[in-house]
């Protein structure tokens, strides 16, 4: 934290903005997360504003649009002290609910930015991410189709998510890539095989989508199968059901006992190790937890003022290798299934 109480800054991409060292992530507001209170999801946006948080992502998938809309009043009553970013290529049905495909043609991509910038009301996006890639559709075709979109004042910055290392490196020869968005979390650090080290050679920042292991690392709930509410999409990933999170419950105990001798919850551990990941590898790093509580936010932004010791992270080392399943049911969209 600075002497005004706020987090510290950090370049998005290379001659970017200044944005605060931690974003928030703002999928569960409307959706995968159960019901929201809307009151209480206004009130955070406002409260991570206040403590320095400036860079607040979103999606077009996120509730169909849903989440886009939200975000629009405040979008447009703090237009210039936020840095906004969003999402495309993920298509959903209104007959499937079942159904995800992946979009990256041309003439989608202008598609989908038009209806964002509608949802968001605003005329330019700070950050414009491909969501997922189809690796049948030539990037320099994709990229190149978003690189005219920075061209006309409808985009400031390009981003990827979930790409490899060699993915990023063909994209950033097409048009310089500010930001790469993928999960990087003491529970999942496939990011480090390739795309970690593209993204430290080409001055690309990491922006680690949920790092607390969606709510896993916090403790929060130990048997997603047992105790979250039908709505909650985590009822569905591998790692947080039956006999894989009973044995991931387990690999938490140095998280819990580096919280104690900190006089921090769990959450701030793992935040605070994933924040630590710019001075470990050399590179930019401003993870987005998402939560919809402004007392969660100012726990999360608390980690911002933890270091932990060489010995702590040594500690906390062989976790991800340790961890039981999938991250997702169906793995073939992400970096990990390309490496």
């Amino acid at each position: 934290m600075s002497d005004t109480g706020k987090i510290a800054t950090a370049e998005l991409g290379t001659g970017g903005p200044q944005v605060g060292v931690q974003g928030l992530g703002c999928m569960g507001i409307s959706e995968f997360y159960g019901d929201t209170d809307e009151a209480a999801a206004r009130d955070t946006l406002e409260a991570a504003l206040e403590v320095g948080v400036t860079l607040f992502d979103t999606a077009d998938i996120y509730g169909s649009g849903a989440n886009e809309t939200f975000l629009a009043p405040f979008v447009g009553a703090h237009r210039d002290e936020i840095t906004l970013a969003t999402k495309f290529a993920i298509e959903r049905s209104d007959t499937d609910p079942n159904f995800r495909g992946v979009r990256n043609d041309p003439a989608y991509i202008r598609q989908a930015v038009e209806a964002s910038l509608r949802r968001l009301g605003t005329d330019v996006i700070d950050l414009y991410y491909m969501h997922r890639r189809d690796p049948l559709v030539p990037f320099a075709d994709s990229v190149g189709a978003m690189a005219e979109l920075v061209k006309e004042g409808k985009v400031k910055q390009l981003g990827l998510s979930e790409v490899t290392g060699a993915e990023l490196r063909e994209a950033h020869a097409v048009h310089p890539i500010a930001a790469l968005q993928s999960e990087w979390s003491l529970f999942s650090r496939d990011v480090e095989i390739s795309a970690v080290p593209a993204a430290v050679e080409l001055g690309v920042t990491l922006v680690p989508y949920s790092p607390l292991g969606r709510g896993f690392l916090t403790g929060a709930f130990a048997d997603a199968g047992k105790e979250l509410s039908e709505g909650d999409f985590r009822k569905h990933q591998p790692r947080f059901t039956g006999e894989n999170a009973k044995t991931n419950a387990a690999l938490l105990e140095p998280v819990h006992t580096i919280a104690a001798a900190h006089g921090a919850t769990a959450a701030q551990i793992a935040l605070a190790w994933v924040q630590q990941r710019a001075q470990v590898h050399g590179l930019t790093v401003v993870p987005i937890p998402g939560t919809r509580k402004r007392s969660r936010l100012l726990e999360n932004t608390g980690a911002t003022r933890l270091t932990l010791t060489e010995q702590e992270l040594r500690s906390l080392e062989p976790i991800a290798g340790q961890v039981a399943g999938d991250r997702y049911p169906d793995m073939s969209s992400t970096s990990a299934a390309r490496e």
